[in-house]
């Protein structure tokens, strides 16, 4: 990894700024529905506080808008780390100013300070130089362990590293730039990209990236329509973006340039409505009926793709084959989450729909790594520079 890690630095009796992601889903009673974010931050922080580093976190959660919301407090992260931590984890009621100054200052070698949501000023979504300063200013050390907030230049991600000299990345920051650095550097070959999802416009950029370095892209999900569409198959009343269908005949002109195997499905999945009542009925052949829509891919695809992936050597994959929620819509995605686990390849899943679809399928274990940064990994696999990691010191 071209850049500084926490296992470069020597934080003993030092105070550390440690950016993590600690926007977590909390229920109506304010208690955390799932807890995986927190979990994730643990060895990072484990590390440092055994190595007598004093530790300051800092998180937003949720949308406050620029404004305290006590709905959006970060109390409920700090009782949740406490319990895993099996230590003391101190709360300060804001980011900045004399509270935050004093808690950060009281801190011994080996204690955890949580911050209060970042998100309660507006300054941090601005990136403002002033309110960056404040926050560098409660510590020596800058570590950065939130992947998911990456590709934002905010205050807490960006703009503190200008006032701090050493700004190193975190264990899971790390290990999201080893694994996803593989499969955009030099990746094994055969090179199998899974994309799906529902908008072409949503992965523009990331099939255009794919295109540079892999041998298969196979394509699902309510995207899949607006190619078969631009190659004048008939798609019945399956979801198009119209708009897109000149780009998609460029993005399939594209592959065929790269010699890049993009395929589409074969078969579908149909029914007369998206309802979870509605029957699910097989359309075997490209094309859909007039009134039916294509909610998922069909055997003859899976059978086709899992051939695919059954020979990579490494996986990308990004987005569902259909409507996945929805049990007799499920089987593409389901079918796809099997077959990547049973491979001999580095797997890299990322996005909300395919790590949830993973975790459904029970074969979370079998994948080499599933990110944490849904955003921030797309962005990273479709080739852009992400202002959280490129502010991190060079090693």
């Amino acid at each position: 990894m071209p850049k500084l890690s926490v296992r470069d630095i020597d934080p003993k009796g030092k105070r550390i700024f440690m950016r993590v992601d600690f926007n977590v889903p909390l229920n109506d009673a304010g208690e955390i529905t799932d807890d995986t974010r927190i979990q994730a931050s643990v060895p990072t922080i484990e590390n440092l506080i055994a190595r007598g580093g004093r530790v300051i976190l800092a998180s937003h959660l949720g949308r406050p808008k620029g404004k305290p919301n006590h709905k959006m407090s970060l109390r409920p992260a700090a009782i949740r780390l406490e319990q895993l931590l099996g230590k003391p984890v101190a709360v300060a009621g804001d980011c900045v100013g004399a509270e935050a100054e004093a808690a950060a200052k009281a801190l011994q070698d080996g204690g955890v300070l949580l911050l209060e949501n970042l998100r309660f000023h507006a300054e941090e979504e601005k990136n403002a130089p002033e309110f960056a300063k404040k926050l560098a200013a409660l510590a020596e050390i800058y570590v950065d362990d939130a992947f998911g907030s990456a590709h934002r230049a905010h205050a807490s991600t960006e703009g503190i590293t200008h006032y701090l000299s050493s700004c190193a990345a975190g264990l899971l920051m790390e290990k999201e730039l080893e694994y996803l650095g593989k499969a955009v550097g030099h990746p094994e070959r055969p090179y199998v990209a899974i994309v799906g999802g529902a908008k072409v416009s949503d992965k523009i950029e990331l099939l255009q990236n794919l295109m540079k370095f892999a041998d298969n892209i196979l394509i699902g999900g309510a995207m899949a329509y607006t190619f078969l569409k631009a190659q004048g198959v008939e798609v019945g009343l399956s979801r198009v973006e119209a708009d897109k269908l000149d780009l998609a005949r460029e993005l399939l002109k594209t592959a065929q340039d790269c010699k890049v195997d993009l395929r589409l499905p074969q078969d579908h999945i149909v029914a007369e409505k998206l309802d979870a009542n509605t029957a699910a009925e097989l359309a075997p052949a490209r094309s859909i009926p007039a009134n039916r829509l294509g909610l998922d891919i069909g055997p003859a695809t899976r059978a086709d793709y899992a051939a695919k992936i059954a020979k990579a050597r490494t996986i990308v994959w990004n987005g569902p084959m259909g409507v996945f929620e929805i049990p007799q819509f499920a089987e593409g995605t389901m079918a796809i989450a099997h077959a990547v686990a049973n491979s001999h390849a580095l797997s890299v899943v990322g996005g909300g729909d395919s790590i949830a679809a993973v975790k459904k399928a029970g074969v979370e274990a079998k994948i080499s790594h599933i990110s944490t940064g849904g955003g921030a990994s797309l962005e990273f696999l479709s080739g852009l520079t992400l202002p959280g990691v490129a502010a991190l010191t060079d090693k």
